[in-house]
């Protein structure tokens, strides 16, 4: 390879691009003038037919091998100039927050005593006010929004057993709002009755969650047949209530000893570093002075790069993704095709900032279907 020839295309390049960012600065002082216009014209920022018209007019003029590169490029220069014009004209989205002055909330949620959902809540309120089970998160929900009770505790996801995608599906269908989030250290343990031996078990029960975050210890024990069952707790004290000493469950240190099982084996999670994250639900929307994840739902239009182009935005707003989740577009959110999703994103920032607030409007009004989440601070209790 001849290097001094390699050296001169890159400086070549180099030419090129200064070129190009020349020309760019000179395209984002056009957009300002476009802003400025649309403003005094009360016209809106995104204006679909003008941007197909200027992807085509680009198609038509690129070399069949650089059209698609090139109609990408330009739908992110306009993604960049549609940014700024939210910038400057863009109205902010209006947060009306509603604070809590109880001092002693009424919380309610899924399983019994014992259960690592009443841990989240002991971290989140520190035991303040009063605790009720349900038998199945749509419970938790339908109690929130029928304002039974102030609150609900959910679990959202785990480091390592995924999401649960039953909350997220909630979430979308009741006009429910996240107000706080705690991740809770799980360490789940195998229990059974008092005169079991680990030789003794053949069938395993726990929530589906906690079976997966343990699936490294049936692998290694394959006589062990896991169980689905409703809640950690639940089983638990469905295995003291059995008096089978072939059954045991997996749950808490803490739930085995309320309900009296003799633990078999410790420390039988994936990893040590085992994390479930719990949600906190209201009817109403409450910011906290320190609210610093904003989660929303988005399902894009059905069109090549339009989750690339969502990301876009982000990006030039300088704003941190921390998750992005997609699942089947539900049964309450109307669906064009068969295949269509929903993007669940987590991303820092507060609604109390212009910008974000400008961002989640500009979101709003661009999305095939948008909802905002909730603006919560996210901690983490070990």
């Amino acid at each position: 390879m001849d290097l001094n020839n390699l050296k001169l295309i890159r400086n070549e390049i180099d030419n090129i691009d200064s070129e190009i960012l020349k020309l760019f600065i000179k395209r984002m002082a056009l957009t300002k003038n476009v802003a400025d216009y649309k403003r005094k014209n009360n016209m809106p920022i995104y204006q679909k037919g003008r941007e197909n018209e200027v992807l085509d007019r680009i198609s038509s003029l690129s070399p069949k091998e650089y059209e698609k590169g090139a109609r990408l490029l330009f739908a992110n220069i306009m993604d960049i100039s549609k940014s700024l014009q939210n910038d400057i004209l863009g109205d902010a989205k209006s947060f009306l927050e509603q604070a809590r002055l109880d001092t002693s909330p009424s919380v309610a949620c899924q399983g019994t005593k014992g259960s690592y959902s009443q841990a989240a809540y002991e971290a989140l309120f520190e035991s303040k006010g009063s605790l009720q089970f349900c038998e199945t998160f749509e419970e938790v929900f339908k109690a929130v929004d029928a304002g039974k009770v102030d609150y609900g505790i959910l679990p959202i996801e785990n480091n390592t057993a995924g999401d649960v995608a039953q909350t997220y599906e909630l979430l979308t269908k009741y006009n429910i709002y996240i107000s706080k989030a705690v991740a809770i250290q799980i360490n789940h343990v195998l229990a059974s009755v008092e005169d079991a031996e680990f030789s003794d078990i053949k069938n395993v029960y726990s929530h589906e969650q906690a079976l997966r975050q343990c699936n490294t210890f049936f692998s290694e024990n394959p006589q062990l047949s896991p169980k689905v069952y409703k809640n950690t707790a639940i089983a638990a004290k469905m295995v003291a209530e059995s008096k089978d000493k072939t059954i045991s469950a997996i749950c808490s240190a803490y739930s085995a000893k309320l309900y009296g099982l003799k633990i078999l084996k410790t420390n039988i999670s994936n990893t040590e570093n085992n994390f479930t994250r719990f949600i906190c639900i209201s009817k109403q929307l409450e910011i906290e002075e320190n609210a610093d994840t904003i989660s929303v739902a988005i399902s894009t239009r059905n069109e090549p790069a339009s989750l690339y182009r969502l990301l876009t935005k982000f990006a030039v707003s300088g704003l941190n993704l921390t998750k992005i989740e997609n699942k089947p577009l539900p049964a309450t959110v109307k669906k064009e095709h068969e295949f269509d999703v929903l993007f669940y994103l987590d991303f820092t920032g507060s609604v109390k900032d212009s910008s974000v607030a400008k961002l989640i409007s500009s979101l709003e009004s661009e999305m095939k279907y948008f909802k905002f989440l909730g603006n919560y601070k996210s901690i983490i209790k070990r």
